[in-house]
């Protein structure tokens, strides 16, 4: 029973702009100590080292999948790296389908499932998110990076009067 998705969006780890700002620092503090011990006269090759390793993780990262999200006829599912349970949105049970901004900061850790402040969050990347609401009021706020597709394929499959 392969049922074929009406929508489906990967995102990936390595995307993720607050990670990719950490990885980045310090990789550049790496490579500036190292760069500093030279100009000492010192031996600074576990920086330099440390540094090309930090490159070769954010590279494998880029190909590491966080969060899988994937529109059904009759579901909306959300799969994450981490989790071998799938978190699946029943269609008939959706109220509202809300485009909106994820977070009113620029830089976000990603997450799935995270439950906070009443809501449960799904983000990797991508500044808006859309908001769906189901039967007992619970929203689900899924952070995306194409949201006007998201948004096209849910209406198009929930039956919202």
């Amino acid at each position: 029973m392969n049922e074929q998705p009406i929508y489906e969006e990967k995102q990936y780890l390595g995307f993720n702009r607050l990670s990719m700002l950490r990885r980045l620092l310090f990789m550049l503090f790496c490579f500036g100590v190292y760069w500093w011990k030279k100009l000492q006269g010192q031996n600074g090759d576990l920086f330099f080292w440390l540094g090309v390793g930090i490159i070769i993780l954010s590279m494998l990262l880029l190909f590491t999948l966080h969060l899988r999200i994937r529109v059904f006829n009759n579901r909306l599912e959300m799969t994450g790296l981490w989790t071998s349970k799938p978190v699946i949105i029943q269609v008939k049970d959706i109220r509202t389908i809300v485009r909106t901004r994820y977070s009113k900061y620029h830089l976000n850790n990603p997450v799935f499932n995270l439950k906070w402040k009443g809501s449960v969050k799904f983000y990797t990347d991508g500044n808006e998110a859309i908001e769906v609401t189901d039967q007992t009021g619970c929203p689900f706020r899924i952070g995306t990076s194409m949201p006007g597709e998201l948004e096209k394929a849910l209406k198009q499959v929930v039956p919202i009067s």
